[in-house]
């Protein structure tokens, strides 16, 4: 009883302060009340335990991994704390013994333990039951799919060749052919690769090949395209539409394939004030076939939202670059699901097939891998930076985690690439307002958003001006700080009030917002970017929607927005823009990470700057330091 008197002060005590260092979240705290509410003797060192894995959701983490080797480091980056003295024991692998008969803690298995318990040690991780069960219904739903095998379409290598009339050349595989070979065969594809690797072209290419099978089985398949953002959709509409357009196929097929995408939120039916869909197992989504782009942005959550929507007998195609920063809520699927899929590791069948399908020679890529590696194409060959070799260079580089690699590059004088010293970031915002050698600047942008567009014309002149807002883009990896968005905003605001081009109220034409949360009732979702301009009701925000549309809102309506002249880079990701420039701090920080300045660079169409505030070896840690999430699901799929 002693014991207790002195033991619960204690671990309130140390979330207390853990909380005041800012290493948890009141929420952290409040899981931990919670549980010791529903169980009063449970030992302390279980209720700090459940308080770090909520704390990890923060991070992108779905758990607590007991024996991850820099654990301690991740969760105190300045050293452990002194108030966990007596509370947890010194190593994390021995975090274990406080879990073993905790009435909180399930071992997660079917036949044992409490199905009802709030926490799951599974192996060597600790979960919340919620992110735990959502990891496994996620594995067993891929593995269901991966099973779901069915015979390739009648002629699949001469319907292959007519769809790839043009082979590489050059003795490589024609990865395009490959991936839609393998998508042909089972439930799920997973498509990986770089920006201009082609992604786009191999799924219409993939649609025209099922359509037409099906159309010529007396079928038509019900397609359903779909992206996380809004941005990202309206980004896919076009390039589809117009590569629709000019696919060799038969004019009925290309009538029946769609060309409009839909943010995963529309497709799954959002429910206001829920975080619940209008379609799950017992309301499916009506579709034969899925395809999702940008799939390096789905979060765990919405993953689990996506597989139970699905109808059984769905095909499910997912489209992303693994090596993107992984999404900003807590798991990185994409990025688990293609581990190595660099590797190939393609069994003897899957060579087999691949060669009578597509005549290519995937020897070089063989292995043993498991039935998602079978299902798993990674494209290879860059199109889009074949006029901005600089950028391909770099990104290739980057993802090498090597910066003398990197260094070197740069120090190539490629046209398309640019790392300049930055003063101060009053004169990063000049740049940015005057613009360069690689395009206009905001203030040339700002000044044509005042006049009026011509009657009738609003739409059309919305459009052409958010397009012109692509053309340049500041980023930057930290929302807070000397050169965090927040401040770039406010310098960037109040440079052109001096100029005259804004005035003192938050609206003025001319001012580029993001949305920051979904509003079902208007139609727009979490990262939408539009314009404010003059329109003949009054000043208007002009968002264009996925279909090409032109959506005006009242700046009063919303109330959920940001000013974007500068934006984070995982705000940008979906987004392509002329010329990136991505301001560096001072001084590292464990935000800026390799994937982190991959996808700054990647941004960019023609050509990227960057503006470093602080040593070379800001960027040098960046590059060697990878983003890590916790998670189970790569070993559940293995």
């Amino acid at each position: 009883m002693q014991a207790d008197l002195f033991t619960a002060p204690a671990w309130r005590d140390a979330l207390a302060a853990l909380r005041d260092q800012g290493l948890l979240r009141d929420l952290d705290v409040a899981v931990a009340e919670f549980l010791h509410r529903q169980a009063p003797d449970a030992e302390p060192a279980a209720l700090l335990l459940a308080a770090l894995t909520s704390g990890q959701l923060a991070a992108g983490h779905l758990c607590l991994d007991l024996q991850e080797p820099e654990l301690e480091a991740r969760l105190w980056p300045a050293g452990r704390p002194g108030e966990l003295a007596g509370l947890l024991p010194d190593a994390p692998a021995d975090w274990a013994a406080p879990l073993a008969d905790s009435p909180l803690v399930s071992d997660g298995a079917a036949d044992a333990g409490d199905a009802t318990a709030p926490l799951v040690f599974d192996g060597r991780r600790l979960y919340l039951r919620r992110h735990w069960a959502q990891e496994n219904a996620v594995a067993e739903r891929i593995r269901a799919r991966l099973a779901d095998t069915a015979a390739p379409p009648t002629g699949l290598a001469e319907r292959l060749q007519a769809l790839f009339p043009d082979p590489p050349g050059d003795g490589e595989p024609d990865w395009q052919q490959v991936a839609c070979a393998l998508a042909a065969r089972a439930g799920l594809t997973l498509i990986t690769g770089g920006p201009g690797t082609g992604k786009t072209t191999t799924v219409v290419r993939l649609l025209g090949l099922l359509q037409g099978q099906a159309m010529d089985d007396g079928r038509r398949l019900r397609i359903r395209l779909a992206a996380p953002t809004g941005k990202a959709a309206a980004r896919l509409t076009e390039s589809i539409g117009r590569q629709v357009r000019a696919l060799n196929v038969d004019a009925a097929v290309r009538d029946a394939i769609p060309t409009e995408v839909s943010t995963l939120h529309r497709l799954l039916g959002t429910r206001p004030d829920s975080r619940h869909f209008r379609h799950h197992r017992h309301n499916p989504v009506h579709a034969d076939l899925v395809v999702v782009d940008e799939a390096s942005m789905i979060d765990m959550d919405m993953m689990a939202s996506l597989l139970d929507a699905l109808p059984p007998a769905c095909k499910l195609i997912l489209l992303g670059d693994k090596d993107q920063l992984a999404s900003v809520e807590a798991g990185a699927v994409m990025g688990d699901l293609c581990r190595r899929s660099e590797l190939g590791l393609y069994q003897p069948d899957t060579l087999a097939f691949a060669g009578a399908a597509t005549g290519a020679d995937l020897a070089p890529w063989a292995g043993d891998g498991g039935e998602l590696a079978q299902q798993t194409a990674m494209l290879r060959r860059n199109w889009r930076f074949q006029d901005a070799p600089g950028i391909g260079e770099l990104a290739t580089a980057i993802n090498g985690g090597d910066p003398a690699a990197v260094n070197r590059v740069f120090a190539r004088d490629h046209a398309t690439l640019e790392r300049r010293r930055g003063d101060d970031a009053q004169d990063l915002a000049a740049l940015l307002l005057h613009g360069g050698a690689h395009g206009e600047g905001l203030r040339a942008l700002v000044a044509d958003a005042a006049g009026p567009a011509l009657p009738g014309e609003e739409d059309r002149r919305a459009r052409d001006l958010l397009t012109r807002l692509t053309g340049q883009q500041l980023l930057s990896g930290l929302r807070g700080g000397p050169f965090g968005v927040d401040r770039l905003n406010r310098l960037v605001t109040d440079h052109l009030r001096r100029d005259g081009l804004a005035g003192d109220h938050d609206w003025y034409p001319g001012r580029p917002v993001m949305m920051t949360r979904n509003d079902y009732q208007l139609g727009l979702m979490n990262g939408d970017v539009g314009l404010t301009l003059p329109h003949p009701d009054g000043l208007r925000v002009a968002f264009q929607l996925p279909d090409g549309r032109v959506r005006w809102v009242l700046p009063s309506r919303l109330d959920a927005v940001d000013t974007v002249y500068a934006m984070t880079v995982h705000k940008s990701q979906g987004s392509e823009f002329d010329h990136v420039l991505l301001a560096l701090p001072d001084r590292p920080h464990p935000l800026l990470t390799r994937e982190l300045i991959y996808t700054a660079a990647t941004r960019a169409r023609r050509a990227f700057t960057l503006v470093e505030y602080g040593p070379p070896a800001v960027l040098d840690q960046a590059v060697r330091r990878r983003t890590w999430r916790a998670s189970g699901l790569a070993g559940k799929l293995t």
